[in-house]
């Protein structure tokens, strides 16, 4: 069995039969194919769509509640899990024959291409596709669905503002200057246990020159891994740990909504973002419902309250607020560095350059 954050979450609302008329009416956007109400008659007679997910329920809700308010009589079974967990239970399930996702949603942006780029989404051009940026769907068969910013974290009652890093250079010099006061006061992802964490750590390493200088420094002050977000925003925010490296910019910023110990800063330099991958499995029991909430997902609506709600960055440039795509542009314009929707990802899945790569990190970074 795997394990789960959460309670799968199930939402089918019962509403008023007005409410019904006002959804039936939006059914079709506008702009969609004529056909497309076909799609929506077959998702009413499939009934549900299971969604496998690394985004967190809580910030899924929204998202669940108003797709449920469109299409009653779709129910959303929305199972929550970690990156890794994700992939093998999908996997495991594919390769046993029996139920498994519908549509496959993480933030593990190479695992979701390994399962893309093996046959396992369906190529399906979405009526929204032409919102998506160019980087951001590969082959119509997997699309990226926010733009969240990786972050440094730290805490504001303990490391003043003067010395926080705004660039790479920066973070190691600060590492390796301030050793005794940063000994085992950094974190960063458990990269073994977190495949966003390896994702982006990899990553890193293509665009930072100076990467092993990094990584030495963080091995200088013998930083403490975490397989959790979650875990290492708390520890910062309770000063065992005193600064974080790569965190999921979106996490942060909601937490530091509601603890004033909680510091965000983004890297001048570069600054990696981060997309979450959606396909449809191409053997999706209820496949007219999963082509439903992808397209929902991607959508105006939805991506409105991707950015508003769920606060997890709209990539669409048509969604305005303070948590898109477009805001971030006028912050860091050229810094932000995007990791694109295609087979690159897979670089550091093989086999030998995982293993080798692991190998150099662990005694880089003082890991066993």
């Amino acid at each position: 069995m795997f394990a789960k954050r959460r309670i799968t979450l199930a939402l089918a609302l019962t509403l008023p039969l007005a409410a019904w008329s006002a959804g039936a009416s939006a059914q079709t956007p506008a702009g969609y194919p004529a056909d497309y109400a076909k799609l929506v008659e077959g998702a009413k007679k499939e009934g549900k769509v299971v969604v496998y997910s690394t985004t967190d329920s809580k910030a899924a809700e929204a998202l669940i509640r108003d797709f449920s308010a469109l299409y009653p009589a779709v129910k959303v079974e929305y199972n929550d899990m970690n990156s890794t967990e994700v992939y093998n239970r999908f996997i495991s399930e594919a390769a046993a024959g029996g139920a498994t996702a519908d549509v496959m949603w993480s933030s593990s942006m190479d695992l979701q291409m390994k399962l893309a780029s093996e046959g396992y989404a369906l190529n399906y051009k979405s009526p929204e596709a032409g919102a998506v940026p160019g980087w951001a769907n590969w082959k119509d068969s997997a699309y990226g669905t926010t733009f969240e910013p990786t972050a440094i974290v730290y805490n504001k009652r303990l490391v003043p503002e003067a010395e926080v890093p705004t660039t790479h250079a920066e973070f190691t010099k600060l590492l390796t200057t301030k050793l005794d006061k940063y000994k085992n006061k950094v974190t960063t992802y458990d990269i073994e246990k977190s495949g966003v964490g390896f994702s982006l750590i990899t990553h890193d390493l293509k665009l930072d020159p100076q990467f092993w200088d990094f990584a030495r420094a963080l091995g200088g002050v013998a930083v403490r891994v975490q397989s959790s977000t979650g875990t290492m925003l708390e520890r910062i925010s309770s000063g065992e740990n005193l600064i974080g490296y790569n965190i999921l910019g979106p996490y942060a910023l909601t937490r530091a909504k509601k603890d004033p110990s909680i510091g965000i800063a983004f890297t001048k330099d570069y600054n990696l973002v981060l997309s979450r991958v959606i396909f449809v499995n191409k053997s999706a029991k209820n496949i007219n419902a999963a082509k439903l909430w992808l397209d929902y997902i991607l959508s105006k609506r939805g991506q409105t309250i991707i950015a508003n709600d769920a606060q997890l960055f709209a990539i669409r440039a048509d969604v305005t607020g303070a948590t898109t795509s477009a805001e971030l542009n006028k912050q860091l314009g050229t810094a932000l560095k995007p990791m694109p929707v295609d087979t690159g990802l897979l670089e550091y899945l093989d086999q030998g350059k995982r293993l080798a790569f692991l190998k150099q990190w662990k005694q880089a970074a003082g890991k066993k």
